[in-house]
């Protein structure tokens, strides 16, 4: 019996896309409506409101260690915020914030120049000045980025996901996929696993 080949894609999800195939509502944008492979599930998730990376697999086990903090995986996001970010913010953000009752882990934060982006389909109205951020995170709790630069005083307005781990966004445009390379699934496995090991993952 021939063994069936994994499949592994990455896809651009724009914003309000559910990071689901069905839609319990019956009215938004799902995966279904991009996507034509069948039996690929995500690897994670991705906030209605939030664009960016998607990783879709057939495979669980992938999938269950992409999505536990414990396995590490770097995951980068360009983040839009109200207001001009402090040095102290940068630095709460790094430590770790107060976040529903838990302390957030430690992550990488900096503000960065505003970015080339596509249009989204529905513009940010901010009211005030803005600012970007690229925020490096290894755990990923629902709406976390969001709590997190609310707790420091800068509500987000814009979320783009650029990576996890070696695989990023380069290449496509909103509402398209690919198949990782071999290459990328070789190394996304390796930073998959690595805790398993017992290797220290450096994303």
């Amino acid at each position: 019996m021939v063994e069936k080949a994994v499949r592994i894609l990455a896809f651009y999800k724009p914003y309000e896309v559910l990071c689901s195939f069905t839609d319990s509502e019956g009215q938004r944008q799902t995966l279904k409506d991009y996507i034509p492979v069948q039996d690929v599930y995500p690897a994670g998730r991705l906030d209605y409101d939030s664009e960016g990376l998607l990783l879709l697999t057939d495979d669980g086990d992938l999938i269950h260690h992409l999505t536990l903090p414990i396995h590490n995986v770097a995951k980068t996001y360009l983040v839009q915020v109200e207001g001009e970010v402090t040095k102290e913010a940068l630095a709460k953000l790094e430590r770790g914030v107060e976040v529903k009752g838990r302390k957030t882990r430690q992550c990488q934060a900096m503000v960065v120049p505003e970015p080339v982006l596509f249009e989204r389909s529905k513009p940010v109205t901010p009211h005030g000045p803005t600012c970007w951020l690229r925020i490096v995170l290894r755990e990923g709790k629902k709406r976390q980025i969001r709590h997190m630069t609310a707790a420091v005083g800068f509500p987000t307005l814009r979320i783009i996901r650029l990576s996890i781990g070696n695989v990023s966004l380069e290449g496509l445009k909103p509402g398209e996929w690919r198949n990782l390379s071999m290459n990328e699934e070789v190394r996304l496995r390796e930073l998959a696993f690595s805790n398993v090991k017992g290797k220290r993952n450096i994303g």
